[in-house]
């Protein structure tokens, strides 16, 4: 709706300042010359908006002027009071702002659209943490926030995963990310993206020099790549399973990262067949927990290593309980 759009340029003018009309057009999904007919409208309601071309020009409010957040719809009211990853809140420090910018917010909402707004916040949760996570270590963002906020380089000292001992990095940091309960920093390392998670940081150190991120990259753009990465990295070794149909479910969830497709579950017979892709051999031994309702179908080499696996296990129950009478 014009309204909607026209509600959407006064707050983005607002909230950011001069904005090139390409820009508007972009995030809109309009064409350049609706944002100007709709800066016109704009200006004929007696908004101070102004458009300076050239190529450093965009559309603009007067300095100073400011509006009230109204004119929200119902569906916008309710979103509001939905709080994604509350955890989230917590871990930057940012509880009590919150509960502080959501009591603002209410008293600005259209009277009509309180009652509903607040029973959404009291009948929505979003709790982004996995099932049986387990205890998670202690997270210290603030240099991480610091850097991120101001702009500034980073000295890290990282372990990674399987290292005994941390490395050193001097990084351009974009930002941070929580993924599924988990925090990451996203930053450049020599102009190439990375992915630091926030609790394999020993120590963080804000360094004087401004960061150099690659050119009209933000955020979104540097984690949509390295997600891209992770999730659509070639596993190189397709391993078919059989797995008997009681414990299909549980099997899918655990190993989604490893399916090459979702199992066809329309038939009867006790076991379905399953298809996986793992990096190395290594990976297949995740299968032994499903030991007693899962069959190795091929190749021969990921058989070899489940069953060496499970004779491993066999072996140290052994040595430990000792011998069976």
């Amino acid at each position: 709706m014009k309204a909607d759009r026209l509600l959407s340029i006064l707050l983005l003018l607002q909230t950011r300042g001069r904005v090139p009309a390409h820009e508007l057009a972009d995030r809109l999904e309009v064409s350049v010359r609706t944002v100007y007919r709709d800066v016109e409208a704009l200006s004929a309601s007696g908004v101070p908006v102004y458009a300076e071309r050239g190529r450093h020009g965009g559309i603009e409010l007067l300095a100073g002027f400011r509006t009230d957040v109204t004119g929200l719809t119902a569906d916008e009211s309710r979103a509001l009071f939905i709080l994604a990853a509350q955890g989230a809140h917590a871990a930057l420090g940012l509880d009590a702002a919150l509960g502080s910018a959501l009591r603002k917010v209410m008293a600005a909402l259209p009277a009509p659209y309180r009652p509903a707004a607040e029973v959404t916040s009291r009948r929505i949760l979003v709790d982004a943490t996995r099932w049986k996570g387990g205890p998670q270590p202690a997270v210290d963002l603030d240099v991480l926030q610091d850097a991120v906020f101001a702009d500034r380089r980073l000295r890290l000292r990282y372990r990674h995963s399987g290292a005994k001992e941390p490395s050193t990095y001097t990084v351009d940091p974009y930002g941070l990310v929580s993924k599924a309960g988990v925090w990451y920093l996203v930053a450049d390392r020599r102009a190439r993206p990375r992915l630091f998670r926030a609790d394999r940081v020993h120590s963080a150190t804000l360094l004087p020099d401004p960061v150099k991120r690659r050119p009209g990259v933000e955020l979104a753009d540097a984690w949509e790549e390295l997600r891209r990465q992770v999730e659509e990295r070639p596993g190189g070794l397709d391993v078919t399973v059989r797995v008997r149909r009681s414990r299909l479910d549980m099997f899918v969830r655990l190993n989604a990262s490893s399916l090459a497709q979702l199992p066809e579950d329309e038939g009867e017979e006790e076991w379905v067949t399953v298809h996986l892709s793992y990096g190395v051999v290594g990976e297949a031994r995740q299968l032994l927990q499903f030991a007693d309702a899962l069959e190795v179908v091929s190749p021969p080499e990921v058989r070899a290593e489940v069953a060496a696996a499970a004779a491993s296990v066999t072996e140290l129950y052994q040595r430990v309980s000792g011998p069976v009478e």
